[in-house]
């Protein structure tokens, strides 16, 4: 599959959290798939609606997580650090990424300049891309189909 993506652009995870809260320019909406969600409310042992709303306008995700405090932060941030880090939803492993498809069905892989981590570490070739594309299309593309009853 060929697709865009920003060459040359070195990124490492600093580990600052600001992906994981609103800032003053962005209100993070951190949208789940169903089976995120439910993976999720295993490994928490909690209800989905613990920590996501439901959300019926923005196929495929099916929930949207909840924010925890006053300052807007994931309710899952604790300390800077991510408690269902190994769990966390699609969106949450593409950033400081995004997946824009053309008309023409074109992928493109953009980055935002938001993130301090933008600019460190290893240049992320092809390969590191090319595992995000495939991340999300394990995720999304291969979901079970919906029933149509």
């Amino acid at each position: 599959m060929a697709f865009e993506y920003p060459e040359k652009l070195s990124f490492r995870c600093i580990r600052c959290g600001i992906c994981c809260g609103d800032t003053q320019e962005r209100t993070r909406h951190v949208l789940l798939l169903q089976e995120e969600a439910e993976e999720i409310a295993l490994t928490v042992k909690k209800e989905i609606s613990t920590f996501a709303s439901e959300v019926n306008d923005k196929t495929p995700y099916s929930h949207e997580m909840k924010k925890g405090s006053k300052d807007g932060k994931c309710v899952f941030l604790k300390e800077n650090h991510c408690v269902v880090y190994s769990k966390r939803p699609l969106i949450c492993r593409f950033y400081p990424f995004g997946l824009e498809t053309s008309q023409d069905n074109q992928k493109s892989v953009y980055f935002t300049n938001e993130c301090p981590g933008i600019g460190r570490g290893k240049i992320m070739g092809e390969d590191k891309f090319r595992k995000l594309l495939n991340e999300a299309n394990k995720r999304i593309v291969m979901r079970k189909p919906e029933s149509s009853q």
